[in-house]
């Protein structure tokens, strides 16, 4: 398999499944169905889409050396989806099939509580995934005014890194703060509408050989 086929392919994972996020986000909103399953399985989805993503931008080709951000962005990457597998996979299994668990524990590792352990994992994982896109946008050297906009794309949802990272230190969102779910949902809607341009635009720039050797 070719770099940049790898790369479409990742682009198509994490766009779909950033829409399928969203429309999940969309259906509680409208009718308050419970779509939190949905929502995790595909969250795991766009972490593994998005390695796959960030590993053929990263990766060097004819007049594309690899480069210390391009390392940097990977890494970063790999940090994010660590943490976002530990949060959801625990939600999905432990959390969800184990009805035994206690007040104190769900506090803990339950996602869904703001301001619980996993929450603010989730947060931190999401700042490392700012972080990430910051350092990987300087790997992509442009051909057309899609590319351009590709890359400031990516160095602009680098500003969520220091949201992300300081959110649970001075907390904006409490268990007890009213319609806490509702702005939650829009806040990630609004993050949905920001980075699904990215994977399009992704996947335009790997459709048109970026690694061309």
């Amino acid at each position: 398999m070719t770099d940049n086929k790898l790369g479409e392919i990742g682009a198509i994972v994490t766009g779909v499944s950033v829409a399928a996020f969203a429309l999940a986000m969309l259906l509680f909103l409208i009718s308050g169905v419970n779509t939190t399953f949905v929502s995790y399985i595909v969250c795991i989805f766009i972490a593994i889409g998005y390695i796959m993503f960030t590993a053929s931008l990263a990766a060097p080709s004819k007049g594309r050396p690899l480069t210390a951000a391009g390392l940097a962005g990977l890494a970063f990457s790999v940090v994010y989806a660590v943490l976002i597998f530990i949060v959801y996979y625990a939600m999905l299994t432990t959390v969800r099939m184990n009805n035994t668990l206690g007040e104190e524990a769900l506090s803990i590792i339950n996602f869904e509580q703001l301001g619980s352990l996993f929450f603010n994992y989730d947060l931190l994982g999401y700042g490392f995934m700012g972080l990430s896109t910051f350092f990987i946008g300087f790997t992509v050297k442009p051909k057309s005014k899609g590319d351009a906009a590709l890359r400031k794309l990516l160095w602009i949802h680098g500003i969520f890194f220091l949201s992300c990272f300081l959110m649970p230190l001075f907390p904006v969102f409490t268990s007890d703060m009213a319609g806490g779910d509702i702005i939650g949902t829009i806040v990630l809607l609004v993050w949905c509408a920001y980075f699904l341009p990215i994977c399009i635009l992704g996947w335009r720039y790997f459709k048109g050989g970026c690694h061309e050797k």
